[in-house]
């Protein structure tokens, strides 16, 4: 599914420019930095250039996300709809993220670092909205976790492929 969603945003904005392309890769929910970063090893991006594009990228968003999502979801709550699809990512966040609940901050670093299905940036923040973590402290998690998953992906992609 994963490269089927990253070949449809390829064809779609193919006429970015590359590290555009890589930056708005990195920001898109579930692909993130682990569609990001191959995408910029694919496309001839040095280690560096993979690696400040990519995080660039998944760091974008956390900032809105933190700011914005407790407030438009609770105007998006009268509607059914909405109230089932926050009730499933309620449910999938808790499920994940016991760390976070037992760490604070440092349980943000942790599910975020570990560049797995369901773990990033975008669970992690909604993680720390959900368990009411101050902004200052979520954001600077949740980048510390970027920036170690995305060496850890890049150093794969680099040394591997």
């Amino acid at each position: 599914m994963k490269h089927t969603i990253e070949q449809f945003l390829i064809d779609t904005f193919g006429f970015l420019p590359p590290e555009l392309l890589v930056i708005v890769i990195s920001a898109m929910p579930i692909l993130e930095l682990r569609g990001g970063i191959p995408l910029a090893h694919q496309l001839g991006f040095s280690f560096s250039e993979a690696l400040f594009y990519g995080m660039l990228g998944n760091l974008l968003p956390i900032i809105p996300i933190l700011l914005l999502f407790r407030p438009i979801s609770k105007w998006m709550l009268r509607f059914s709809v909405y109230k089932r699809f926050y009730d499933w990512l309620y449910n999938r966040t808790m499920k994940k993220s016991n760390n976070v609940e037992k760490f604070g901050a440092l349980g943000l670093i942790l599910f975020t670092a570990v560049p797995l299905p369901t773990t990033g940036a975008y669970s992690a923040s909604l993680a720390a909205i959900l368990f009411f973590i101050p902004l200052r402290s979520a954001f600077l998690a949740i980048a510390t976790g970027v920036v170690i998953a995305g060496v850890g992906v890049a150093a794969v992609m680099y040394t591997v492929f």
